[in-house]
């Protein structure tokens, strides 16, 4: 993986060459090396299958018929094994898609396209995803927060601990939640537990209790 012997490698798929332009120069900027920049989930896909690397950041909706390209090359990814982090990128904040991106597992993410103009928002979320994390887009969380149920367990969850439970959609680690909310660690760390336990979250070894809280959040369970 980048990091350990180099910077993280990156292959870009959009049909949208001046998009494609503007997220190299953003992870270029950032010190990591792009080392593809193709316009089809197909282009991507054998440009995985050619050359090893960590993260793939494509666009949901490509040719040919501009629907869930991005999200079938994801799931045929994992289909055959791969564990490269895999972000997505949409125009519009479609929670559908969103849980077909986190029902794929751990080391994928959700982004608006708009986040390509925040470099530091962009980056994150491709390291984030290159690490075996999860991020969703904050407006994606937003909607679907909204649309829980009173009856959901999320109903259980006090006020901070549901900032918390947002924060690990987005990809922040124990650490980063706690510089975000100014809170300590340990108290971040009594927060996830409480959070895990009220979702009714068991130790289980098939399963990582952080991608089902957030796929709680995201209205699967």
């Amino acid at each position: 993986m980048g990091g350990v012997d180099g910077p993280l490698r990156v292959a870009i798929a959009d049909d949208a060459m001046l998009l494609r332009e503007g997220i190299q120069k953003v992870l270029e900027d950032a010190g990591l090396d792009v080392v593809a920049s193709v316009g089809t989930a197909d282009e991507l896909i054998d440009v995985v299958a050619a050359d090893g690397l960590d993260v793939a950041v494509l666009d949901i909706r490509m040719p040919p018929s501009h629907t869930d390209e991005g999200i079938v090359a994801l799931e045929r990814l994992r289909a055959d094994g791969s564990d490269i982090g895999v972000l997505l990128l949409s125009m519009y904040a479609t929670p559908e898609y969103a849980l077909r991106v986190m029902g794929a597992g751990s080391g994928t993410g959700y982004l608006l396209k708009e986040r390509v103009s925040e470099p530091q928002t962009l980056v994150r979320a491709v390291e984030t995803v290159a690490a075996g994390g999860s991020v969703v887009d904050p407006e994606v969380v937003e909607q679907l927060v909204k649309r829980s149920r009173a009856d959901d367990p999320l109903a259980r969850l006090t006020e901070r601990e549901r900032a918390v439970l947002e924060l690990m959609a987005q990809g922040y680690s124990n650490s980063g939640i706690a510089q975000t909310l100014f809170l300590g660690l340990k108290t971040v760390e009594t927060h996830v537990r409480s959070i895990l336990q009220k979702l009714g979250l068991e130790e289980s070894p098939e399963h990582h209790r952080r991608v089902l809280a957030v796929l709680a959040l995201l209205g699967e369970r």
